[in-house]
């Protein structure tokens, strides 16, 4: 039965479409008849917009009742809201912890525990809207909790918030379970949060819980509690002093039926060991045995069930025992059918007939430890790529100075000169140092790329020649062409790069030989395609198939191979540089790559690179650098040349006075705008750094336009166009100049500012 606010929507929905029907038969106020059709269609409309909205909300409604079921019986406090964090569903945990506020959002519910919780929950509801779940751990101050949380629909969270404080001295209380202390005469002395919550109430005797005191160890009983009869597992626990504890273990109506096995541990609905203090195994209920395997059973030690505790469990379990241990859960890893399971074990020391054992609960954390890893990989992933352009900007500045001043030499020595050869070895270095620190660049995906439409065919076939020589004899190399391939956009030199460190690494794969092969193909999605954590969107794709006949890829190492400077190759065979660079050049392209492999049968890299929508004509490829700088006819203008490098500023500054220009220097943003200030200095090209310490580039051009919007502006950077944003694309008569360049580079840059 829907609810009643919903039953009037949808009895309104059907009014207004009779209505609309109905006034299908009258007239208008100007006596005009109402078009029928119309009039139904409209009347249909809002009863479908109003019953879709009905049938969402039962959706919602239902997967409220179903996860608030199931944390009803939950020790740990778990909430249900929605996005903005309003309350929908509190178990009685939460209710005993937090108290039942009507209206409360989780952020006025944790504010006795943080001082601002909102951006804590908004973090991670953030996480969970993407990853589907979220977890933190947060030391407040009374103590550490840990928040998870997990999507239950589109807007629907669920939350639960686990007491990390260690509590001595609590004995089987300390669970989180419903426990209830009684004296000889079944008098009852105290209940904890956990049986207040369930019973409701304070009782003063036990026979008002069952009709009698007669409680059996593990017996299934049926208890009154405020709201009715609920069927629980009542386990005795001997406490000195004459006293007893009683936990409690509620049972839903699901498990009763199927529920064979009528002891304490085999009634708990949660995984749960029983463990002496040598760490031996003494009982494991269905729930554990299922998580662990059927091969872990009683009297086997725990340490060969769980590894990674990093030190010897029973000295963790000695600490427990005597309350000194810091965090009663640890995160212990079960190897099983080559894959990584992680299990949270939170121990619990209870007294049993005067020896101390220990209840384990047992949680599966895997989930949470994988996005765990993920959020760590993309962390160090992060670091390394702002290391690296930090490193690549330095270098670049360094390689900008080292080869213009080699210019600047090369101009004074003609081929005849002893010292010609040494320059020009000088400047072929530094290219070769540029292209290196490029390869940094592109596994961080901040390199400067020279897109243009490119035939894949044209491209390797150029290529084939020296893929050839770089197989060797042993290996045979086979190229494979769709009929109708479409052209793509990308860099050559990079995508050469690419095909390159895939057939080295496909040839060195196979040690006595073999076949590698390159296909290309065009494919179209229909719908997005989700593989490997990636969502490939619809739309026309060229794929380039390396395969290989090789030894294949580990499923341990596979997912590593993409990591910068992880590799497999003995010491000083490899950098580890390689398909890091790879799979930077393909992403920042706005291409995807995947990899299958089988070991001992081989492995196929798949690049996706879009279909290009252009076909113009393509871009022309850039010259090769000559080493000798030609002397060109003097030219004129003024420049103000703003560099914090003095050797680039030094080299630059000649440059342009070689070739004629005027030449203002400044060596930063701020010294830049006090040269501005004389209004009879007339200025007509700005050449500026990027990133500078104080103001950088684009903020003092921007600045510097507003009384002199006709000057012509380059922006010289050692990194990418686009790695330091848009800034520069709304400054008028703007181009981009990347270091390192040489000599003509930046006379000719000038030269087409003014011209």
């Amino acid at each position: 039965m829907a609810p009643a606010p919903a039953r009037v929507a949808v009895i309104f929905a059907v009014v207004v479409a009779a209505l609309a029907i109905v006034a299908a038969t009258g007239v208008d106020g100007a006596g005009a008849r109402i078009p029928a059709a119309a009039a139904i269609t409209a009347g249909l409309a809002s009863l479908f917009v109003i019953l879709r909205a009905h049938l969402r909300k039962r959706a919602v409604l239902k997967a409220l009742q179903s996860h608030a079921r199931f944390i009803a019986h939950d020790a740990v406090p778990g909430f249900v809201t929605d996005g903005d964090g309003f309350i929908c569903v509190r178990n009685p945990a939460a209710i005993a912890r937090y108290g039942d506020g009507e209206g409360d959002t989780l952020g006025a519910a944790l504010r006795g525990m943080l001082a601002d919780p909102a951006p804590v929950i908004l973090r991670l509801v953030a996480t969970a809207r993407a990853q589907g779940a979220a977890g933190e751990e947060i030391v407040t101050r009374i103590g550490a909790i840990r928040l998870v949380v997990h999507r239950i629909d589109t807007d629907v969270f669920g939350w639960r918030i686990e007491d990390l404080r260690p509590r001595q001295g609590q004995g089987v209380k300390a669970m989180g379970v419903p426990v209830i202390s009684i004296g000889r005469s079944g008098a009852v002395l105290s209940m904890n949060d956990a049986a207040r919550a369930l019973i409701g109430d304070k009782v003063r005797r036990l026979d008002r819980l069952f009709g009698d005191t007669s409680i059996g160890d593990g017996q299934i009983r049926e208890m009154q509690t405020a709201e009715g009869p609920v069927p629980v597992v009542a386990h005795r626990h001997p406490v000195p002093g004459g006293r007893t504890d009683i936990v409690l273990i509620p049972l839903s109506a699901e498990d009763m039926p199927a529920r064979g096995d009528k002891t304490f541990m085999g009634a708990i609905p949660l995984p749960m060991l029983k463990l002496d203090r040598k760490g031996i195994i003494r009982e494991i209920n269905s729930h554990a045995a299922k998580l662990l395997g059927s091969d872990v059973k009683p009297g086997d030690f725990l340490a060969n069930a769980l590894h990674g505790l990093g030190r010897p469990i029973n000295d963790w379990l000695r600490e427990t025992a005597e309350g000194r241990a810091n965090h009663k859960s640890e995160f212990l890893r079960l190897a099983r059918d080559g894959q990584d399971v992680f299990v949270q074990v939170t121990l619990t020391p209870v007294d049993e007939g005067g020896e101390t054992v220990f209840l384990a609960l047992l949680n599966d954390a895997t989930e949470l430890k994988t996005l765990e890893a993920q959020f760590v990989q993309g962390q160090k992933m992060q670091a390394i790529g702002q290391l690296a352009g930090g490193i690549a900007h330095d270098f670049n500045n360094l390689l900008t100075a080292i080869s213009g001043h080699c210019d600047l030499l090369l101009l004074r020595h003609d081929q005849g000169d002893p010292d010609y050869g040494d320059l020009v070895q000088i400047h072929e270095n530094a290219n070769r140092a540029a292209a290196l620190v490029s390869q940094l660049l592109a596994f961080s995906r901040k390199q400067t790329l020279r897109p243009q439409e490119l035939d894949l065919r044209e491209t390797l076939s150029d290529l084939t020649h020296l893929l050839n020589r770089l197989v060797g004899e042993k290996v045979t190399l086979t190229l494979s062409h769709d009929p109708v391939l479409r052209p793509i956009r990308a860099d050559k030199r990079q995508l050469e790069q690419v095909l390159m460190n895939l057939v080295v690494n496909a040839r060195d794969s196979m040690p006595d030989g073999g076949e590698i092969r390159i296909e290309t193909e065009v494919i179209s999605l229909d719908a997005p395609m989700e593989r490997d954590r990636v969502t490939v969107p619809v739309g026309d794709y060229v794929l380039v198939r390396v395969s290989d006949q090789g030894v294949g890829i580990p499923p341990e190492v596979r997912n590593k191979i993409f990591e910068p400077f992880y590799t497999t190759k003995r010491t000083g065979e490899g950098t580890g540089l390689g398909l890091s660079t790879v799979y930077g050049i393909v992403k920042q392209t706005g291409g995807f790559i995947f990899v299958d492999s089988v070991p001992g049968q081989g492995s196929e890299f798949t690049l996706y690179f879009p279909a290009s929508e252009l076909c113009g004509e393509p871009a022309p490829e850039v010259p090769p650098e000559q080493p000798q700088a030609e002397i060109r006819a003097p030219a004129e203008g003024v420049i103000l040349l703003v560099e914090d490098e003095a050797p680039v500023r030094a080299f630059a500054a000649r440059a342009l006075r070689l070739r004629g220009f005027t030449v203002i220097e400044a060596q930063s943003a701020e010294e830049a705008l006090r040269v501005l200030e004389d209004v009879d200095l007339q200025v007509d090209v700005f050449v500026t750094d990027v990133v500078m310490p104080g103001m950088d580039g684009p903020s003092w051009v921007r600045e510097a336009l507003k009384s002199r919007p006709r000057a012509r502006v380059v922006f010289m950077s050692g990194y990418s166009e686009g790695a330091f944003g848009e800034s520069e694309e709304d400054i008028p008569n703007s181009v981009f100049l990347p270091k390192p360049f040489s000599l003509n580079q930046l006379t000719e840059t000038v030269r087409r500012q003014l011209a």
